[in-house]
């Protein structure tokens, strides 16, 4: 009897055409070794996970409710094995207030910031004003929820209050430190150092488009032109925040590099996995193809994560 994996995927995110590719890629290289399917959990789809009774889900879903702990705790209760990391972390690292915190607190190196709560009505000029004196401009704004750079806007003093306005329906919106430099990823698989990456962007910034639209151009550079000792030194720090937030399985963290220092940006719990994927490219080029990368994913997969 072939074991059976369910692959989660869709689900109700702003990520959820990301997540199917995901999970189709995923599918391609495990569908003759294993009886898979790829179910989107949407309405009573925990009816559907015990009609099919997996022995192992792989966590194929990308952003709100897929990689901020809420899937987790269900398949915890469940006691279904899963792959990534645990309700803990995965609500920490999605939460960028939260991971930050946890950041500064470690000795992490990550871009200063203040929150504002969404929904403002008016006297957006004033929060302008202040923000501009406890940050200065260019700075970042983004959803505190949210993964694949969804809703982040680089913004200069005439542009903000037009893309504050654009994140009016969120809770709370992270306004960030603008942080020039190099970009830097990170992938930790395990509790061991895969390897690092650098983004050569042709737009402002590696955003949505930039990591999955081939028409985006994005430069990939492997290997990263930096001293040795700066190379140990980010992935020493990547692997640091790993640990710190709890994760398991494999994970990218973001960082910029400016002025000779390492800035973490944030850890993903969920990296995508699809053709333009970072993690899979950063294995290939320590010779794990793709198929040895989703099998130790699979083979990692456990409940109490």
């Amino acid at each position: 009897m072939k074991k059976k994996i369910l692959i989660l995927a869709g689900g109700y995110s702003k990520e959820r055409d990301i997540s199917f590719k995901t999970a189709k890629a995923v599918h391609k290289q495990i569908k003759n070794k294993y009886n898979c399917k790829i179910l989107d959990p949407k309405g009573d789809f925990i009816k559907k996970i015990k009609q099919f009774r997996p022995q192992i889900i792989f966590n194929a879903l990308h952003g709100r409710y897929g990689e901020d702990g809420y899937v987790q705790l269900i398949l915890e209760n469940e006691k279904i094995k899963y792959t990534h990391s645990g309700i803990m972390a995965s609500s920490i690292c999605i939460n960028k207030l939260v991971s930050k915190k946890l950041f500064s607190k470690k000795g992490i190196l990550t871009p200063k910031y203040i929150i504002l709560k969404g929904n403002i009505k008016t006297n957006f000029e004033q929060i302008k004003k202040t923000v501009e004196k406890k940050l200065k401009f260019p700075l970042v704004i983004k959803p505190v929820n949210e993964g694949s750079s969804v809703g982040v806007y680089i913004c200069n003093k005439n542009n903000f209050i037009k893309n504050l306005k654009k994140l009016n329906n969120e809770r709370e919106i992270l306004v960030e430190q603008y942080i020039p430099g190099r970009e830097i990823q990170v992938a930790i698989l395990g509790n061991k150092i895969l390897g690092t990456i650098e983004l050569v962007p042709r737009r402002k910034f590696y955003d949505y488009k930039a990591k999955y639209d081939k028409n985006a151009k994005t430069e990939h550079i492997l290997p990263v032109n930096l001293p040795l000792s700066k190379l140990k030194s980010v992935e020493n720090i990547a692997l640091k925040a790993h640990k710190a937030t709890g994760c398991r399985g494999v994970t990218r963290s973001d960082f910029r590099f400016s002025k000779n220092k390492f800035y973490l940006l944030e850890v993903n719990t969920q990296p995508g996995m699809t053709e333009l994927s970072l993690v899979p490219e950063i294995a290939k080029y320590k010779g794990i193809n793709f198929k040895s990368l989703i099998e130790w994913i699979i083979n990692d997969a456990s409940i109490n994560r």
